[in-house]
């Protein structure tokens, strides 16, 4: 009877650990959609996308799929559905936000993985800049407006939102350390200063030109840790001329991905001890230690492993962008804003609250499946049992403990921009992008511009890769 018990609880485990897709990020389904991407069909991707919802995305991760459909979509120019999905994003963020502040204690020992994904914060502040872009598509221009001052109002209650959370987290009697958010070091978006500040001169509202250019300078004076490269020359935008403007933005490049890293817990008496293995130049692994935490009542002795997610820069094969106006090279478009360090750097704010609720629920795990393997090999006599019994309890252990790699795909990484003083009229303009050793990557050419004095004239372009 015993043996058939023992066998049965095998079993379980094993199919515990068959079931745990829930538990871990699935990404190997994008390989298609992303080909299409580098070959510029955005709209064959954004309809692949759409026909694989329900095999793609679970419920859980509807934030993700608003926001990849939302992006492909106004990449494939359907400016209207994109912003009808980066509109149902947003407020799935909101409530979902709202929804964590107030399950925190009881979220404390789950797997982010089990939970909905609440979207980045980076995801949350440029997905207005491109609902903007797609209302000006629209000639929506007041709601434009409102769309890039949202991106201000969300940079200032980044500081205080991560401080809700965590004295929910405080409260909860298996905290063993107290929380603490990291510091945020991004308050001000060169990119949406001067997106304002061409929405106010089209306005003839020179005032507020003049502040929002300010302001892109105090980007670079106080944020240099994300501003780290030569601030764009744009003064011209300041001076008011008798030729038309045209303001080209290019975007290149994808912003990160999540990796997951694997961290070891060794624990002493009434302490653990967080370390990672590398290997030293004659092969050996070691153990290097990265915290130690005091952990009231552990014993010494035990060991386990976790994961954590981490960001990652996706390469881009763009080095640089020209742009052609009626088959005359013009000029190199200047860089205005990196968004994936602006990804990293706001990451750094939740960063510390996901690593410390990590360990947390890792050693509660790891102690509670220590206890049981020590039951089981109490109980069992039979050693080859008890070895499949104690492998199975691991296996469940590692398999509940992946990390939570859920992110958008399709944010672009880097954003370049230029003015150009042209005449009124209808003009080409041709777009190109630039490899290694000065290779021609792609050209993005434009027919049949208008352009008109006095107007905001405003073009995008794109090249993913």
């Amino acid at each position: 009877m015993k043996f058939s018990r023992f066998i049965f609880t095998f079993l379980f485990l094993v199919i515990l650990v068959s079931c745990t897709s829930t538990l871990k990020t699935q990404k190997q389904q994008f390989v298609l959609i992303d080909q299409k991407i580098l070959s510029c069909d955005y709209n064959g991707a954004a309809t692949d996308l759409e026909n694989a919802k329900e095999t793609y995305y679970k419920k859980k991760d509807q934030v993700v799929y608003y926001l990849d459909l939302g992006m492909l979509y106004h990449y494939g120019k359907q400016f209207e559905k994109s912003n009808e999905m980066l509109t149902k994003a947003e407020n799935a963020i909101s409530e979902l936000y709202t929804k964590s502040v107030s399950r925190a204690v009881t979220s404390m020992l789950l797997n982010d993985n089990v939970l909905e994904y609440s979207g980045e914060d980076y995801e949350d502040i440029y997905l207005n800049l491109f609902k903007a872009l797609n209302y000006l598509e629209l000639k929506k221009f007041d709601d434009a407006f409102v769309e890039i001052r949202r991106i201000d109002e969300k940079l200032k209650l980044l500081n205080g939102k991560y401080n809700k959370l965590t004295d929910k987290f405080n409260l909860s009697k298996d905290k063993k350390s107290d929380f603490k958010a990291g510091k945020n070091k991004f308050h001000n978006s060169a990119l949406a200063r001067y997106f304002s500040l061409l929405l106010y001169r089209a306005e003839n509202k020179w005032d507020d030109v003049y502040i929002d250019y300010k302001k892109m300078e105090e980007a670079w004076n106080n944020q240099s840790q994300i501003y780290d490269y030569v601030m764009p020359n744009l003064k011209k935008s300041l001076k008011k001329t008798k030729k038309a403007k045209l303001n080209i933005f290019s975007f290149t490049g994808r912003c990160p991905d999540k990796k997951a890293k694997t961290l070891y817990i060794h624990t002493e008496k009434n302490s653990i001890i967080i370390g990672t293995t590398d290997e030293n130049p004659k092969g050996k692994a070691t153990l290097e230690t990265l915290n130690v935490f005091p952990w009231k009542d552990v014993k010494k002795g035990y060991h386990f492993k976790f994961q954590v997610p981490y960001m990652k820069n996706r390469d881009s094969s763009v080095k640089y962008v020209k742009v052609k106006i009626d088959n005359e090279e013009v000029k190199t478009l200047q860089k205005i804003e990196d968004i994936s360090k602006v990804a990293f750097e706001t990451y750094k704010v939740k960063e510390p609250i996901t690593y410390l609720k990590t360990i947390t629920r890792a050693v509660i795990k790891g102690l509670f499946a220590e206890k049981r393997k020590e039951e089981m090999e109490a109980k069992i006599q039979n050693p080859l049992l008890g070895f499949a019994a104690r492998m199975a309890t691991d296996l469940a252990m590692d398999a509940t403990e992946n990390a939570d790699l859920r992110i958008s795909r399709y944010f672009p990484s880097i954003a370049l921009t230029e003015e150009f003083l042209i005449e009124s009229g209808i003009h080409t303009v041709k777009i190109e992008y630039y490899g290694i050793n000065n290779t021609l990557l792609h050209i993005d050419e434009k027919t049949d511009v208008e352009v008109i004095q006095g107007k905001l004239n405003l073009m995008e372009s794109f090249y993913l890769n």
